[in-house]
């Protein structure tokens, strides 16, 4: 498997980051991070130690089907798929139709590298306060976990290299 590089950027960054490269003006390098986050704590919350468990066994016993998998971990189905939405939305699974319909989980990646600079060069037009506002703005607005159809412009712009101008994350 491969390992997965996040990122950690405000909205303004990311905005200007997308709308380079949607212009031609940028070119994502092969080392940079394909999945952006808005905050630390939004990286956190979709690793969990709750939802890294989740991972492991997903990739450890290779369940055919989402009620297998309920089954295994003792987790009600629809809490799994909202989950598992979300995970997949950020590249973390990816979501295969089997036979008759069902729903087979698949870990993407074994291992997920943090690309979190501490000091970031100033760009032009973009500075703290208006990072902080944005970040404020889509703290307000933030929908239910898991939600695929009300997500933020910045989580759908960020979910990774494949949809950067999509507005909903990929299927």
């Amino acid at each position: 498997m491969t390992t997965l590089k996040v990122g950690i950027a405000c909205y303004a960054e990311m905005k200007a980051r997308t709308m380079a490269v949607a212009r031609g003006e940028r070119r994502i390098a092969p080392g940079e991070p394909k999945v952006w986050f808005t905050s630390t704590e939004s990286f956190a919350k979709i690793l969990s130690a709750g939802n890294r468990d989740l991972l492991r066994v997903i990739a450890e016993q290779a369940p055919a089907s989402l009620d297998e998998l309920s089954r295994i971990t003792g987790k009600a189905k629809s809490n799994l798929s909202r989950t598992l939405k979300t995970m997949a939305g950020y590249g973390l699974v990816r979501l295969e139709r089997g036979e008759r319909g069902r729903i087979t989980p698949k870990v993407t990646h074994d291992r997920v590298e943090l690309d979190l600079p501490l000091i970031r060069p100033r760009k032009a037009g973009l500075n703290s306060r208006a990072c902080r506002a944005d970040s404020e703005k889509l703290g307000a607005r933030k929908c239910l976990p898991g939600c695929s159809r009300k997500r933020t412009l910045l989580d759908a712009l960020c979910m990774s290299q494949t949809c950067q101008l999509r507005t909903h994350a990929p299927r």
